[in-house]
């Protein structure tokens, strides 16, 4: 972190935040972070609870889940346009 703090304090000068380059670089780290987050939250946590032996056995469990988990998403998604 503080070497990285350390760049951006040196870049800091010449950095023009609304050329074409810095957009592009700054779209591709943004979507690079939100994919790891996706991909921590699915494979990570997600898949732990989901092959549970209580929730392998029980549909109706299986079921609950995966709705409140749809839920979840809606409801991000919503919080996310009411945002923009």
């Amino acid at each position: 972190m503080p070497i990285g703090i350390g760049v951006g304090i040196g870049i800091s000068n010449v950095y023009n935040e609304n050329s074409p380059k810095a957009l592009i670089v700054e779209g591709l780290l943004l979507a690079a972070s939100g994919g790891v987050l996706i991909y921590m939250a699915l494979v990570d946590l997600l898949a732990t609870d989901f092959m549970d032996t209580k929730m392998l056995s029980s549909f109706k469990l299986q079921l609950g889940a995966s709705f409140t988990l749809l839920l979840g998403i809606a409801c991000m998604s919503l919080l996310t346009l009411m945002g923009a």
